[in-house]
């Protein structure tokens, strides 16, 4: 490209190679503009600056990007996953690598994207060295059962991130509540791992959070209160199944209109009536193997309601019959086995559909297809 350039500012571009032909031409053309008394002293000059050391594509990223994608390919005792990562080709053709040209300021070469897949052969913990991709928007380590330890601080640099993928891993230690610190994350996947110790209250702190899951790890304690403060219209979705939670739930989880809410198998307690309501858009509550106890003839069902599952629980009462005025053309999960429940089972499209797997195991439930109710169980 044809670059626009005073002489004196070029000739302080150390960088270019300046030599004493070169400067005696521009010494010569500095004095030629002088006696023309021109007002603006440019000229244009077709240079070519010259092309840094970096190979293809890399040649245009920043050393120290490409120092923090070899430290990466080292931390994991250089596995088989990073054999492309080699100087013979482009950044971006690199397995695992993502880049997006329509970065602003991008080069074409930008690093957006780092996944590690299906990989028992990969080693260690997650390398501090991932802070050092300032493009990261997707960060994704899944299924690599070898890879122990926390989740670096580094991260916290990763200020464009927006997927941070790390299931079915090894992962130990708290969730950190250092992930508040990156604004610009939309979902976040830390099932299937080893995470202990409760669930940082300061997550419900980042905006334009859509998902939240910590399913099948060791989290202990209860579900913070402060995540009733997301947005009400579009909370995330909330996966905290198979942990060790215990406790009530904060009544200011009532707040937020859940699309998905999962928090079966764990140690949970107390009512958990205001999780529902008619005028509500949840479509997912999954509530099972839990020791909830609460009334469910006073609830209504959310219309848009697919999935309900409250199964193994301490819930007393009677079906309503507005069960039935929910959508019946896509409801493929209703359970309301092993609680205390009475009474008959209403007849309509929705309770129809199910079994007796989906009613059995209450105190006194009667009525199609459960046996027919007697006069004392009415």
């Amino acid at each position: 490209m044809l670059k626009l350039y005073t002489i004196s500012s070029l000739l302080r571009r150390t960088y270019y190679p300046i030599n004493t032909n070169l400067t005696r031409s521009l010494n010569r053309q500095l004095s030629k503009e002088r006696a023309a008394k021109h007002s603006n002293h440019v000229f244009h000059l077709h240079l070519h600056p010259p092309l840094p050391s970096f190979p293809h594509r890399c040649r245009q990223m920043q050393q120290i990007r490409q120092r923090a994608l070899l430290s990466i390919k080292s931390a994991f005792n250089n596995a088989y996953h990073f054999a492309s990562w080699t100087s013979s080709a482009a950044c971006c053709d690199w397995y695992g690598i993502e880049c997006d040209p329509t970065v602003p300021g991008s080069d074409g070469s930008r690093v957006t994207g780092l996944f590690v897949i299906d990989d028992s052969t990969i080693t260690g913990s997650i390398p501090s060295a991932v802070g050092d991709l300032p493009f990261l928007t997707s960060l994704r380590f899944h299924k690599l059962p070898n890879l122990t330890g926390n989740i670096p601080s580094s991260i916290t640099r990763l200020t464009r991130l927006s997927i941070l993928l790390l299931s079915w891993n090894s992962l130990s230690g708290p969730i950190p509540s250092f992930l508040s610190q990156i604004p610009s994350l939309t979902d976040i996947d830390l099932s299937f791992n080893k995470f202990s110790g409760s669930i940082p209250p300061e997550l419900a702190k980042l905006p334009s959070i859509q998902q939240i899951d910590f399913s099948r790890n060791r989290l202990t304690g209860s579900i913070p209160a402060e995540f009733g403060n997301f947005n009400k219209s579009s909370p995330p979705d909330l996966i905290l199944n198979h942990n060790n939670l215990s406790g009530d739930l904060p009544v200011s989880l009532g707040v937020p209109v859940w699309g998905k809410i999962d928090l079966s198998r764990n140690n949970l307690t107390g009512d958990a009536s205001f999780l529902f309501g008619a005028g509500k858009s949840t479509r997912y509550i999954d509530l099972s193997r839990n020791e909830f106890a609460f009334d469910l003839s006073r609830v209504t069902f959310p219309v848009n309601l697919t999935v309900l599952d409250l199964n193994h629980n301490k819930i007393t009462g009677s079906i309503p019959a507005q069960i039935n005025q929910v959508d019946p053309t896509y409801f493929p999960v209703f359970n309301v086995s092993y609680n205390r429940l009475c009474g008959e089972i209403p007849a309509g499209p929705i309770t129809a559909m199910f079994g007796v797997d989906s009613y059995f195991h209450n105190k006194c439930l009667c009525g199609s297809p459960l046996p027919p109710c007697t006069s004392r169980q009415i």
